[in-house]
């Protein structure tokens, strides 16, 4: 069941087409601290594995739970608030330690009968602080969804009573119009948009373009743009509520409908049929 859940969720084609901004910031992480190495060490060798140890740990965090450790955790059991480093150790570093391990009595077959109490008491060890550490990385996202949730089940139950969410209720429904454009934001439908075609020669953010070029616009990366959103590898849709940004009845706040006059002419109606639909979903799990 567990191997069938990582190949769907977590590495099958759907689960990557989710994951894509991830691995998005991991390059970008990767690019970054190599070219850094190269201005101010250009003669030193590369250490790889302190480059991409922690992005590739910080990817399976996200595919896996949704949301990295960027600092420390406290954890329960063994009373004690652990760094990311430690957080590694012991989920990756002591589970292969672990599994390489030896035992003696793979030599002598005939001594198999023989307890060996200190491979049993390691492994011990490691299963009970991997779990421990697991659970306390589960109960936090399970917050965070929760937190998600009930919030917008209190805005529909405030806004809409015994009644079901309807098209008239939207207006009174801000924090369910935010999860609608974060989510687009976020989890881009396309990555691309088609292309356009040039009739004249023009000027484009400060590049010239000539007459006959096909431009194709990168929805995906003006949605994860980190100069213009605040930590965009992150679902927060609250930050579609800051009335000094945004107006509430703007559909273009993101680049999924595209923009200027050539949006998408079905804008309105995606969101409200979309929304009434989370709305309707929303209620019925109350």
């Amino acid at each position: 069941m567990g191997r069938r859940h990582m190949a769907q969720s977590i590495l099958g084609p759907n689960a990557q087409k989710r994951h894509r901004n991830h691995r998005y910031t991991l390059r970008e992480n990767v690019s970054s601290q190599l070219h850094a190495h190269v201005k101010k060490s250009p003669n030193e060798a590369v250490n790889f594995k302190k480059v991409f140890e922690p992005e590739l740990f910080g990817l399976s965090l996200k595919q896996a739970l949704g949301k990295n450790v960027e600092g420390s955790i406290y954890v329960e059991e063994p009373g004690t608030t652990l760094s990311r480093n430690d957080v590694f150790e012991i989920l990756v570093t002591d589970v292969l330690k672990g599994a390489t391990e030896t035992d003696w009595r793979d030599f002598f077959p005939y001594l198999r009968w023989i307890p060996n109490r200190n491979l049993e008491m390691k492994i011990q060890n490691i299963c009970f602080r991997r779990k421990a550490v697991m659970s306390v990385l589960i109960k936090e996202q399970m917050k965070r969804i929760a937190s998600g949730r009930e919030r917008l089940q209190e805005e529909i139950q405030n806004a809409c009573g015994c009644d079901k969410v309807s098209e008239e209720h939207l207006s009174q429904l801000p924090y369910l119009n935010a999860v609608f454009h974060e989510t687009l934001r976020k989890h881009s439908p396309v990555p691309v948009a088609l292309t356009k075609y040039v009739d004249e020669d023009t000027q484009l953010g400060g590049y010239y373009i000539p007459a006959g070029t096909q431009i194709a616009v990168n929805l995906y990366g003006c949605n994860m743009d980190k100069n213009k959103w605040e930590m965009p590898e992150e679902w927060k849709p609250e930050r579609f509520l800051e009335k000094e940004k945004w107006d509430p009845m703007e559909l273009q706040k993101t680049m999924a409908f595209g923009a200027g006059k050539r949006a998408c002419a079905g804008s309105l109606q995606a969101m409200l049929i979309v929304c009434t639909t989370i709305g309707r979903l929303v209620q019925s799990g109350d």
